[in-house]
């Protein structure tokens, strides 16, 4: 559907008004006509239009001045200035005091048109530069804290998804801020003044999940001793965010589908069908489609509800947001602990930045509180925060600079090996098959991250699936050929 644009006519004579409503009927736009300037600053001081149509010559307060008095104010829409008296000297004026264009009496139906059209895109374009530019320049949206580029995506998202009825899907790590997400979703949207409910599917007894979404009549289980109300009663006409959505059981799946599709459910226990209007955002730290693939959720489900996707950014991959993040929670924590602190020396924001954070927002939070309760100053140092942090940190470093130097020797060390001339035996023991390292690569990598196959994945540079998928392999196919698997990721 076609946007219309709403233009407001000044122009006292009203055979002339008509006249160019005529030339406009079949144009996409809301006209409103007035026969005064000073009629016409008290409609545009209620609504401004997005472009105004000015006769010159007017009954007390002429053309010139009602221009004169919008672009004082300040008024940026376009003004088309009309005028009988077509001299170079009256549009040269009118022209220096902000009118975007004229028209000559008498003008024809297309010359207005296109003036009109001309004018209303550039004016559209330029506010689309200008909306662009300060999303750009955004330190900070809703309860998010950072302007890198990846989150300015983030933030366009939510921004185009407030507005809709779609289910959002949001996906990241732990502790990206997917409830922040949601809470900016339900916030932005028309549904801001009903309620958001918000249930993690990770922390309930999966016993006790449906009574939690659909609620439960009295009677309906052991210890329900009255009638209570679910979430989903809870957020008609707002919004529930399902958290950890890939932690719930299958069974429950097929009754969140039906809800979904619906709009209805019953109770535990009950026999009611309740109808209610509730917007879904749902959340996870899995991969989903992985989820689907596997067996573990329910395919249409997943595409009922995976309408509007978002992705939260790992803070790792976030840059200078790191600081950003730092400094507004160092403020925050050293007012609550009435302590001195008013920012990081530099060895501890280059601390900060190599890090690799992997529990995310929520980790920076732990560790920069940690700093705040135990020290005061006016600027925290690297010798402030947490010790066992930093020499986790710095074992890392060391890691990647060790890392570097192997790859650094690597054309050396082959050539130094390849360089005689072997025996087949003798090359057998020193050249191992690739699925054997590969092998011996993640097994160590997993073990060094104390079983922490998301964590081990991301040192290694390859998705926790590969890793789960390989192990499998490993355990049901020993006996199989190894290069079949080898490298394919």
């Amino acid at each position: 559907m076609t946007e219309r644009h709403a233009i407001l006519m000044i122009e006292d004579t009203p055979a002339l008004a008509r006249t160019y409503q005529g030339f406009l009927r079949d144009e996409s736009y809301d006209l409103q006509h007035v026969e005064s300037g000073e009629e016409g600053l008290e409609v545009i001081a209620r609504n401004a239009p997005n472009a105004l149509l000015l006769d010159l010559r007017l009954p007390g307060m002429d053309g010139m001045e009602v221009l004169r008095k919008l672009r004082s104010k300040g008024a940026e829409f376009p003004i088309i200035v009309i005028t009988a008296h077509g001299s170079l000297t009256t549009a040269v004026e009118a022209m220096r005091d902000g009118a975007s264009d004229f028209l000559v009496k008498p003008f024809t139906a297309e010359r207005l048109k296109v003036t009109l059209r001309n004018l209303l895109e550039k004016q559209d374009l330029k506010q689309t530069v200008k909306s662009y530019e300060a999303a750009l320049n955004r330190g900070s949206f809703q309860d998010f804290i950072g302007s890198s580029i990846v989150m300015q995506g983030v933030y366009r998202l939510i921004e185009g998804a407030a507005g809709s009825r779609a289910t959002v899907f949001i996906t990241g790590e732990s502790g990206t801020g997917k409830e922040v997400a949601a809470r900016a979703i339900h916030s932005l949207s028309p549904r801001c003044d009903r309620p958001f409910v918000a249930l993690n599917c990770a922390a309930i007894p999966r016993d006790l999940m449906e009574s939690e979404i659909f609620g439960h009549v009295k009677g309906a289980f052991t210890g329900a001793s009255a009638q209570r109300d679910g979430a989903a009663d809870r957020a008609d006409g707002g919004t529930l965010f399902l958290d950890e959505l890939c932690e719930m059981a299958p069974d429950l799946q097929t009754k969140l589908l039906r809800f979904v599709q619906t709009g209805t459910f019953r109770k535990v226990g009950g026999d009611e069908e309740r109808q209610v209007d509730v917007r879904f955002v749902c959340a996870t730290n899995r991969d989903p489609l992985i989820e689907v693939q596997e067996g573990r959720f329910r395919e249409d489900l997943y595409y009922r509800l995976h309408v509007v996707p978002i992705h939260l950014p790992p803070l790792r991959e976030r840059g200078e947001d790191i600081l950003e993040i730092a400094e507004g929670l160092l403020t925050r924590f050293a007012e609550e602990e009435g302590k001195r602190f008013s920012g990081f020396q530099e060895d501890a924001r280059q601390v900060l930045l190599s890090y690799l954070w992997p529990g995310n927002v929520r980790e920076l939070e732990n560790v920069i509180r940690n700093a705040v309760v135990l020290n005061d100053a006016d600027c925290m140092t690297e010798a402030m925060l947490p010790r066992i942090w930093r020499e986790h940190t710095k074992d890392l470093r060391t890691a990647e600079d060790e890392t570097a130097v192997r790859r650094a020797e690597a054309p050396q060390l082959v050539a130094e090996t390849s360089a005689p001339k072997m025996a087949i035996g003798e090359l057998a023991e020193v050249i191992r098959p690739l699925a054997e390292v590969e092998k011996e690569a993640i097994e160590r990598a997993v073990a060094l991250c104390a079983g922490d196959v998301r964590k081990a994945a991301v040192f290694l540079g390859i998705g926790p699936a590969t890793i789960y998928r390989k192990r499998r392999s490993w355990a049901g196919n020993a006996g199989s050929d190894p290069e079949s698997d080898a490298g394919s990721d």
